[in-house]
C-alpha cells in the first residue's frame, strides 16, 4: 500500500481517458483498482469496458457494470421532474442528475469491496468534478478522493495517447485522432462541448447532433400523444403503461423524430467560467412540458407559485453538485407534497423542433378547473360577478390611500 491507498474505485468507461487512469492509479499509488461502469442509457455496448479492465490486470469479481437505467429514471429524473427543474432558464440538468447516482453506487461499491478511495476521470475545470466529490463527501465523510487530472501532467491528448501505447493498453484506430467535441450521454440527454464549440458565435455543426433529427427534415405532418400522471410522475404514453425507463425511452423516440429537444447554451460553471455546450433532450423536454400542463389544472395557485419561486434554487443545487443536501431534501418533500393530487392526461403536439400541450383532463377529484364556474354562457348562479366590486376595492384601498398622500 502506497500513499495509504489501498483499494480505488474507479467510475471507468473503458475510453482512452479513463483506461489511462486505471494503468495510472496502478502504477502510481501501487494499489488494486476496481472499476465501475453505469449503465445509465447512454447507448453503447458496455460489454467492452469489462473486457478492457479484464485485460488491464483487474480481476473479474472487482469489475461491476450495473445497469441502473430505471433507478435513474424513478429516483432522480422523476423527482427533477416533479420540480419543473430548469438551469438558468433553459437547461433540463441531463448531466447533473446522472452524477450523484454514479457516486452513490460507487460508495456502495466501495463499501461492499472494502475500498478506502474513489476516483474520477472529470477534469480540473469541469462542474463534474464539484459534483462526484460532493457526493462521495456527503455519504462517506472519510472517504479518500483521487482525481488524476488534478495531479498528472498528462495533459494533452497527446500525451495520453503516448502512455497508453508505452502501457500496451489497447486504443481504437477512430480515437487515436483529435475528437472535435467531447459528449456525455444518458437516458435524459446528449451533451457536447469544447473544440468546435468553443467559440460561442458559430452555429453548432450538423455532425455534432446525434438524439434527434434536423427540425427542418422532421415530418411534415404533426403527430400527438398523450402523457398519464399519477402523483406528479408519468406512468402511461399514448394509454401504454411503462416503467420509467421505457417510459423516457418512448418519449425520447417522439422526440427524435420531430428533432425536439435542442438546445445551444452558454452557462455559468459553478467553478466560475462560462461555458458552450450544446444538449440534446428530446423526452426529457417533452416531458417537462407535459407536466406543467397537468399541474395547470390540479396545482392550486399558491402552490404553483411557492414552486415556481424555489425551482432556481432547485435547479441551483442539482446543476452545482447538491444533491444530497439536506436543502434538496427539504426542497423535494415540499415538492413531493404538492403532487398528491397532480394526476391526470394531457395531450401534446410534435412538429419540427416544437413540443406543445394542446389538451388536458384530470378527473373531477383531482381537478380545479371548473367549466361552470369560468364559461362566458350563464353560470347559473355558481359565480356572483358582484362580488368582485369589493374585492377590487379592497385591493386597491393602499393604492387610493398612496394617490392620496402623493397628490
Amino acid at each position: 500500500m502506497a500513499n495509504g491507498v489501498n483499494r480505488v474505485v474507479l467510475a471507468f468507461s473503458g475510453g482512452l481517458d479513463t483506461s489511462v487512469i486505471l494503468k495510472w492509479l496502478q502504477q502510481t499509488y501501487d494499489c488494486e483498482v476496481v472499476t465501475f461502469t453505469a449503465d445509465l442509457g447512454q447507448g453503447e455496448e458496455l460489454e467492452p469496458a469489462r473486457q478492457k479492465a479484464l485485460l488491464m490486470g483487474v480481476k473479474p469479481e472487482h469489475i461491476f457494470v450495473d445497469d441502473l437505467r430505471d433507478e435513474f429514471v424513478r429516483d432522480y429524473v422523476f423527482p427533477m421532474m416533479r420540480a419543473n427543474a430548469v438551469y438558468e432558464g433553459q437547461y433540463l440538468l441531463g448531466t447533473s442528475i446522472a452524477r450523484p447516482l454514479i457516486a452513490k453506487r460507487q460508495i456502495e461499491i466501495a463499501r461492499q469491496v472494502g475500498a478506502d478511495t474513489v476516483a474520477h476521470g472529470a477534469t480540473g475545470k469541469g462542474n463534474d468534478q464539484v459534483r462526484f466529490e460532493l457526493g462521495y463527501y456527503a455519504l462517506a465523510p472519510d472517504i479518500k478522493v483521487i482525481a488524476p487530472w488534478r495531479e498528472w501532467d498528462l495533459t494533452s491528448r497527446t500525451r495520453l495517447i503516448e502512455f497508453a501505447e508505452a502501457h500496451q493498453i489497447p486504443i481504437p484506430r477512430d480515437k487515436r485522432g483529435e475528437a472535435p467535441f467531447s459528449t456525455d450521454a444518458n437516458l435524459l440527454h446528449t451533451s457536447s462541448e469544447g473544440k468546435v464549440l468553443e467559440d460561442p458565435w458559430e452555429e453548432v455543426p450538423d455532425y455534432v447532433y446525434s438524439r434527434t433529427v434536423n427540425p427542418e427534415d422532421a415530418p411534415d405532418q404533426p403527430e400527438y400523444i398523450t402523457i398519464d400522471f399519477e402523483h406528479g410522475d408519468p406512468v402511461a404514453v399514448n394509454g401504454e403503461a411503462l416503467g420509467p425507463a421505457a417510459l423516457l425511452e418512448k418519449l425520447n423516440e417522439y422526440g427524435r423524430t420531430h428533432g425536439i429537444g435542442r438546445l445551444d447554451l452558454v452557462e455559468n460553471r459553478f467553478v466560475g467560467m462560462k461555458s458552450r455546450g450544446m444538449y440534446e433532450t428530446p423526452g426529457g423536454t417533452i416531458l417537462h412540458l407535459a407536466h406543467r400542463g397537468i399541474e395547470q389544472l390540479t396545482l392550486d395557485r399558491g402552490a404553483t407559485r411557492l414552486k415556481d419561486e424555489m425551482m432556481p434554487h432547485y435547479a441551483a443545487l442539482v446543476y452545482n453538485g447538491f444533491w444530497f443536501s439536506p436543502e434538496r431534501e427539504m426542497l423535494q418533500a415540499a415538492i413531493d407534497h404538492s403532487q398528491k393530487n397532480v394526476t391526470g392526461t394531457v395531450r401534446l403536439k410534435l412538429y419540427k423542433g416544437s413540443a406543445w400541450v394542446v389538451g388536458r383532463k384530470a378527473d373531477v377529484k383531482f381537478n380545479l378547473y371548473s367549466t361552470d364556474i369560468v364559461t362566458f354562457e350563464d353560470d347559473m348562479g355558481a359565480y356572483d360577478q358582484r362580488d368582485a366590486e369589493g374585492f377590487i376595492k379592497l385591493n386597491a384601498l393602499r393604492l387610493r390611500l398612496l394617490g392620496r398622500r402623493d397628490r
